[in-house]
């Protein structure tokens, strides 16, 4: 048997809080996520950070509202770069000066993602 660990009722919650703001765009929604990020629950933590990415054009407006109120800030940067979107590398260089090492870790992290992300693919 397989033993699962996720809080069902929150995942539930999570998936609904998703729905309608994917279909609304309902900044409380969306904040709902984002407030997600800080629960002790990884699984819940991993799932509002997907629904986020899925949601990028929507979800940065909230994301940068929760870097300026240095919210989850570790895992709304990776969210962040996990979007792509190159305007926040100079933030990401900031904050890799934080006090906090695992916001500095994450900002340099997210540096490599974007720098990884511009480099050309290569054909064999």
């Amino acid at each position: 048997m397989l033993f699962v660990s996720m809080d069902v009722a929150a995942a539930a919650r999570l998936y609904g809080w998703n729905m309608l703001w994917r279909a609304t765009g309902a900044r409380n929604a969306g904040r709902a996520l984002i407030d997600a990020l800080g629960t002790p629950d990884e699984d819940i933590q991993m799932l509002a950070g997907m629904f986020l990415v899925r949601g990028a054009d929507k979800a940065e407006p909230l994301l940068e509202e929760a870097l300026a109120r240095r919210k989850h800030l570790p895992k709304v940067i990776t969210i962040l770069a996990d979007i792509g979107d190159p305007k926040y590398k100079p933030e990401f260089h900031r904050f890799t000066e934080d006090p906090d090492p695992a916001v500095a870790d994450s900002a340099r992290d997210a540096l490599r993602v974007l720098e990884a992300r511009q480099q050309p693919a290569t054909s064999n």
